[in-house]
């Protein structure tokens, strides 16, 4: 693996239901300070009558184009000026921001940085090894980001090509990701954890004739072998021409006349890379998250409202200053990892952690002590890691010096009040603030969070609270009629736009238009539920499609439902989501065989996951199987999952009116079957 100039030539070897009544309400509350909104926001110099947070938020709605345009104009370097602030119509689902304007996005995120401070730690590569992070500056960083971007160009990918990366968190992943906005390709990062099918379904979309990988990961102690997967998923890409594969471990690995070693190959190239002028709406990623139709879909996320939007969220959200050393633990395979580990952290000229390791290993004191050696400023991580450590007891937290945290995250999830409460008070012993941020793939970055807001405000557990700048959520009722009160639930969606958000779905705008533009028009709708509070707070109560929320991993029950369906002695199968006290939720398939299959359920439990886990990914993989001699369904042929849910939930006095059922004595066995494998 690369590392940096002092040694290049060397490789690196080895639910809780969240309604929160108002008597159990516990607000963290600052110490009391005047607030001065230019000295906060120096845009905000220039706005007429912003006296505070709550004064800013109304301007930046009401007065959306001169918010951005200021903030735009201040924040980014353009090669060329923008001339429009926007051109959007959320009712025909287009979303067009600082048209005219070109930049170069690595530019903005290293070069710039590099003018002014040249030494300063850019990445702190937290290895899986503890004890043996390697930091990486901002020169050389730039320097790597230019020798790969030159070795993509003489391998011929141009701009507008999409390269495929599958690589766990490390300095060269990030280096490809800028590598390819330098040149002006498009990257599209796989998690790493994904099957060589899954990976291969996106390789596909992408339509990529490169790959970026490593020999082998390391993860927890554990060795996966990337490029073996990459191997086999490469097998049906016909597009795939070359693979760069970089050595995280010593392990060399089988090679084809397509394959390359990255770091020899990137020796061979100039420290300089002319960085290529991007339109404002040039695609800068791919990003692949999963629908409720079974198939992935590829949203996309252009230049310069994605950097913006990342940066400014970044910088205000976690109170990010110069100096401090930002750690958020997500992997790059995910948005939160694009977002709060590379581009916002370095648009801002931060230090930012990569971690490539677990929060148990090699024991649960791994991201405290983590802290304590990086001084780690703001802490950004899920609430299914926070809810695991809390079972471990608060001694391997108290061990380590947590007092550089000045501000704690969490991110990809409702966090439970439970959860909430240990991490303010032991993680950040009762003064750091705890920021439960909401915000999706589509978002681009975070829309609703407890920060930025005015020095004393409450912050409340388990509600994400106030939206961003420049956002407006609106609740709608089952009617599709906007909600106006405070005290009321709804479909939550966003009644204008803003630069971070997603343009399209790749290669399927008409999915695009009918996934969140369709269902409210007018409105972008984002597929969760929400609870407005008595004080205009907001408070995300869950999914309302079939998308559950698996450690953080959105999965898509019918991409489930798809795998085990094609095992060959399954006639048809549900899927739902339950509560899981650690994952946040949980996998629970219903499966019926066909008839004269004669094999051990054990067995066949033991086939289905190990289907889900090749296809898809382990976290994926059904927790609880039931068989089943036939699923409760409509007259028309519909599987209740409503029904199935309640069962599931053991609310058996909801299940509701089962009259429109095919035959209502279907969800008797459903019942008694439940009943039977929770008593095993």
């Amino acid at each position: 693996m690369w590392l940096p100039c002092r040694c290049t030539t060397k490789y690196v070897a080895a639910s809780i239901r969240r309604g929160v009544s108002a008597s159990s309400l516990h607000a963290l509350r600052r110490g009391r300070s005047s607030w001065n909104s230019a000295a906060f926001m120096p845009e905000s110099a220039g706005f007429e009558g912003v006296s505070g947070r709550d004064a800013l938020h109304d301007y930046s709605v009401s007065h959306s184009e001169n918010f951005w345009a200021a903030v735009a104009r201040q924040r980014l370097n353009w090669i060329r000026p923008f001339e429009a602030v926007q051109d959007c119509d959320l009712s025909q689902g287009r979303i067009k921001w600082f048209e005219g304007g070109k930049l170069n996005v690595s530019v903005n995120c290293l070069d710039r940085h590099v003018h002014t401070c040249p030494e300063r730690v850019a990445l702190i590569w937290e290895r899986d090894e503890r004890g043996s992070e390697v930091r990486y500056t901002y020169r050389e960083l730039l320097e790597m980001t230019c020798r790969l971007g030159n070795l993509l160009r003489r391998h011929g990918v141009k701009k507008g090509d999409c390269v495929t990366i599958y690589m766990p968190t490390c300095p060269l992943a990030v280096a490809s990701m800028l590598a390819c906005a330098r040149i002006g390709a498009a990257h599209n990062v796989v998690f790493a954890g994904f099957s060589s099918e899954a990976l291969a379904e996106r390789i596909r979309d992408a339509q990529s004739s490169t790959v970026i990988t490593v020999n082998q990961g390391v993860r927890g102690g554990k060795i996966t072998e990337l490029k073996r997967t990459v191997d086999a998923a490469v097998q049906s890409c016909p597009t795939v021409r070359q693979v760069f594969v970089a050595m995280r471990t010593e392990k060399r690995v089988e090679v084809t006349d397509r394959d390359f070693a990255l770091e020899e190959e990137m020796l061979k190239e100039d420290v300089v890379c002319e960085p290529a002028a991007m339109d404002s709406e040039d695609v800068l990623f791919l990003l692949y998250t999963s629908g409720s139709t079974g198939k992935p879909k590829g949203l996309v996320h252009t230049q310069a409202g994605y950097l913006l939007y990342a940066a400014l969220t970044h910088r205000y959200v976690f109170g990010y200053h110069d100096g401090d050393v930002f750690g958020c633990v997500a992997d790059i395979g995910w948005i939160t990892g694009h977002s709060y580990t590379v581009y916002g952290p370095l648009a801002n000229g931060g230090t930012t952690v990569l971690f490539e390791s677990t929060p148990v290993y090699p024991d649960p004191g791994r991201y405290w002590d983590m802290v304590e050696r990086l001084r780690i400023n703001q802490f950004y991580g899920a609430p299914t890691a926070i809810r695991l450590l809390i079972r471990y007891g608060d001694q391997w937290v108290k061990k380590y010096d947590r007092s550089s945290l000045t501000t704690l995250g969490s991110v990809g999830e409702p966090i439970n009040t439970e959860a909430w409460e240990w991490y303010n008070r032991v993680v950040g012993e009762g003064r750091c603030p705890v920021v439960d941020t909401w915000w999706q793939t589509e978002t681009g970055g975070i829309c609703i969070a407890p920060k930025p807001s005015e020095p004393d405000a409450e912050i409340v557990p388990g509600m994400a609270m106030r939206p961003f700048f420049g956002i407006k959520p609106a609740l709608m009722d089952t009617e599709g009629k906007l909600l106006t009160s405070n005290n009321a639930s709804g479909a939550l969606c966003m009644a204008q736009p803003w630069p971070g958000m997603a343009r399209t779905i790749h290669n399927n705008h008409q999915r695009f238009l009918e996934t969140y533009f369709q269902p409210y028009p007018g409105y972008f709708f984002t597929g969760d539920g929400a609870y407005r509070s008595q004080e205009g707070y907001y408070q995300i109560t869950g999914r309302l499609d079939d998308v559950i929320n698996v450690s953080g991993h959105r999965i898509g029950t019918a991409e489930i439902e798809d795998v085990v369906n094609q095992c060959s002695a399954v006639a048809e199968s549900a899927v739902i989501g339950y509560s899981h006290s650690i994952k946040g939720q949980g996998v629970y398939a219903f499966v019926v065989l066909k008839k004269g299959v004669d094999m051990q359920e054990a067995d066949l439990s033991k086939e289905l996951n190990s289907m889900v886990s090749e296809k898809i990914a382990k976290y994926a993989c059904p927790d609880f199987i039931q068989f089943a001699k036939r699923l409760p369904k409509t007259r028309s042929g519909k599987i209740m999952r409503r029904v199935l849910r309640k069962v599931v939930d053991c609310d058996l006095d909801s299940l509701g009116d089962l009259s429109t059922l095919d035959d209502p004595a279907a969800v008797q066995e459903i019942i008694e079957g439940h009943e039977k494998l929770l008593s095993k």
